[in-house]
């Protein structure tokens, strides 16, 4: 309750200036009921001009960097009605400045904190072997050279060496390769790469800070601070707006010969559309992509999307499903299935992720699986159980079927097998392979036919595997065998601009800070992509990224619409006003009409796409 309390209290000081509006409006409106104008007026034009002075300095700030926004124009619309006295004017200027600034800060409060979301993951502690004792200490303790205990589960607390046995490690947070790749004596092994079987020993070769997974922070970092601020969209259209409002204002001044009249000018020149349009069309956009599973964290990123030109893409994870799958099942003696059948018995109790693959796939073709007694895991080499009174051996060729020969073609690349030997006779293979999302053809083919001129495959694995992913999938390039670091520096590089990446694991978490808009594949990634990412596909369906790029695009265009709509009648007013026939406190109020009009505009950025 105390955390809810906390946090409803900061939103209540978060948006304080509207709630002030709001109380000094009120108080104005008792002091007018009971007589006292006078006073109203002094308390609502003092609020008025209170919040026209910090608007004016926020203004003058800007000016100094070269950036120009709507700014100018809201304190002089404060300004001139405060001016003329009319101070319900004044105040209905205040609100609608306010209140914009509000929306803009409520579509951007989704906020991420990619760095604390990559320490949660990073590894702390190391077990430390010295004189037949193992110790556990901090992972920063650790010095080059020392023997290092890592148990089936954990990360490599530092990059090493692997000394005495080999062992698999899952590097999917640091290359993006889902398979586990074997690491015998004498191997280099990255920081971050989790042990999958056995406890291995390894030997350190760097220190924390200058380790893999650390490196990735540093990435992280480094690339969150190097984006260039981005623009609003209202700050780029209320430049000429402004300079026009200030023209009419001055020439009808200057015909009619009464000061009162630029005043009058400004007060139906107030930016409310500018300040309205653009969020309230960019929060319906970003509901409308929540409600398909995509969030966008703000605006700016939204309007990016809205633009991109180039796409790169991770493979693992992200073209691929992420995980091995069985690809095909060749047989030596007996059909598939009783092939698959015997394997799956064999592998119905091993944590290893290939046996979940092969036990996945006997129950998908709905196989029943025979008991399997008297089973053996042997490390880097298979297991062997008795199965329905025979011996059944499953994994490598030479565990399997020692002297055995495989009759079939060879592996294509960025496949693996599972070989299958019954009384000493190889009877099968099981082939597996991290395969393209079913929709992932149809997706790249869409972004191709959204204009999105240039579409990269960007990954650490192997180039042969990426290539035939790339060539099933419809992507014309690849850069493969990258680290984080090279991810970075290509997606720098690319053109046009701006450029999104997709990516899903911890490794990816860099290249999405530093994209113009960076997109995580988050229903099954890593926490630290979700986090670093402008944009967080909740759902496994990578089409749902051109379809938010549509989503991104139509809300810009009635953006655009309704500050359009919004300026074409605020001119429209303004050429009355320079003839004295509009009040100020008249101009307000027909202001307030056009707010309404550009507001439900941009509320239709909000509904379904048309199919």
């Amino acid at each position: 309750m105390s955390g809810d309390t906390s946090q409803r209290g900061r939103a209540v000081w978060r948006y304080r200036y509207i709630w002030a509006t709001l109380a000094v409006a009120a108080v104005a409106g008792v002091l007018t009921l009971v007589s006292l104008p006078s006073a109203a007026q002094w308390v609502a034009s003092g609020f008025a001009a209170l919040v026209a002075a910090r608007s004016g300095w926020a203004m003058v700030k800007s000016i100094r960097t070269g950036a120009w926004g709507i700014d100018i124009l809201a304190v002089a619309a404060i300004a001139a009605t405060v001016v003329l006295g009319d101070y319900w004017a004044a105040l209905v200027v205040v609100l609608m400045l306010m209140s914009g600034e509000a929306l803009e800060d409520f579509a951007s409060r989704r906020a991420r904190n990619e760095l604390e979301a990559l320490m949660s993951r990073a590894p702390r502690l190391a077990h430390r072997r010295s004189d037949g004792e193992i110790a556990d200490i901090a992972v920063d303790d650790v010095v080059i050279d020392d023997l290092l205990l890592v148990k089936p589960g954990e990360a490599v607390p530092v990059d090493a060496v692997v000394t005495g046995d080999g062992a698999f490690f899952d590097e999917s947070s640091i290359s993006g390769e889902s398979l586990p790749v074997w690491r015998p004596s004498g191997d280099a092994v990255f920081s971050g790469a989790v042990s999958t079987d056995e406890p291995v020993t390894v030997r350190a070769t760097a220190v924390a800070r200058d380790s893999q997974y650390q490196a990735i922070i540093a990435l992280v970092r480094a690339a969150a601070g190097s984006k260039a601020p981005f623009v609003r969209l209202a700050d780029r259209v209320a430049v000429p707006f402004t300079i026009a409002a200030f023209a009419i204002g001055i020439l009808a001044w200057l015909i009619s010969g009464e000061p009162a009249r630029l005043a009058e000018v400004l007060v139906v020149a107030t930016p409310c559309p500018l300040l309205i349009a653009t969020p309230v069309a960019f929060i319906a956009g970003m509901s409308r992509a929540a409600a398909r599973g995509v969030i966008i964290k703000d605006g700016g990123a939204l309007e990016q999307l809205s633009r991109v030109r180039t796409a790169a893409f991770d493979k693992t994870g992200t073209i691929t499903q992420g995980a091995p799958r069985v690809g095909r099942i060749d047989a030596a003696g007996m059909d598939e299935a009783s092939v698959l059948r015997l394997a799956a018995g064999a592998e119905a109790s091993s944590a290893h992720v290939l046996a979940h693959a092969i036990v996945a796939e006997a129950d998908d073709r709905r196989l029943a699986l025979p008991p399997a007694e008297d089973v053996t895991e042997t490390v880097a080499q298979g297991l062997s159980a008795t199965i329905e009174g025979a011996s059944v051996l499953v994994g490598k060729l030479s565990f399997a079927a020692p002297g055995s020969t495989a009759p079939w073609p060879a592996l294509a690349p960025g496949e693996t097998a599972v070989h299958v030997g019954r009384n000493g006779v190889l009877v099968g293979r099981v082939s597996l392979t991290d395969a393209p999302r079913p929709e992932s053809a149809a997706s790249i083919a869409a972004l191709t036919a959204l204009g999105v001129r240039h579409i990269v495959m960007l990954t650490g694995d192997a180039a042969e595997t990426a290539g035939r992913i790339a060539d099933v999938v419809g992507i014309g390039e690849v850069r493969a065998g990258l680290l984080p670091a090279d991810k970075v520096a290509a997606v720098r590089a690319l053109g046009p601009r701006p450029v999104m990446m997709v990516g899903d694991g911890v490794n990816d978490a860099p290249v999405l800070a530093v994209a113009d808009v960076g997109v995580a594949m988050g229903a099954r990634g890593a926490s630290a992509a979700s986090e670093s990412a402008d944009v967080v596909v909740l759902v496994d369906d990578l089409g749902r990224i051109p379809e938010v790029i549509t989503i991104a695009r139509r809300t810009v265009r009635i953006a655009y619409q309704s500050i359009g709509i919004g300026i074409g009648l605020s001119v429209a007013l303004m050429l009355v006003a320079t003839v004295g026939v509009l009040p100020a406190i008249l101009g307000a109020a027909l202001q307030e009409l056009v707010d309404v009009i550009t507001i439900l505009n941009s509320l239709r950025a909000g509904r379904r796409l048309s199919r």
